[in-house]
């Protein structure tokens, strides 16, 4: 985003909005990574420790969250580079 326009003051508030947004994001994030891992992986409540089987879903579950967001991510991050060139 272009805050070129606004004066400092301005630019610092909205740096610290976006920021804020992009915090929040992060959070929903994890909190709904580790909701869908836990209720996919954890169903045996008869010991407060996780079994082998139950740490390996998670890892895995874990891993498979993180590279579809890093690749949505990367397809955004090229739509906008594609959308910046087309705009100048």
């Amino acid at each position: 985003m272009d805050f070129s326009n606004f004066n400092a003051a301005e630019q610092a508030h909205m740096t610290k909005v976006i920021e804020k947004k992009q915090m929040q994001d992060f959070l929903r994030l994890y909190s709904n990574i580790v909701d869908k891992c836990f209720n996919t992986c954890c169903n045996d409540f008869t010991s407060k420790a996780l079994s082998s089987k139950e740490e390996t879903c998670i890892s895995n579950c874990f891993d498979k969250f993180t590279k579809h967001t890093e690749r949505v991510g990367a397809r955004f991050a090229e739509a906008n580079a594609e959308t910046a060139a087309g705009s100048k």
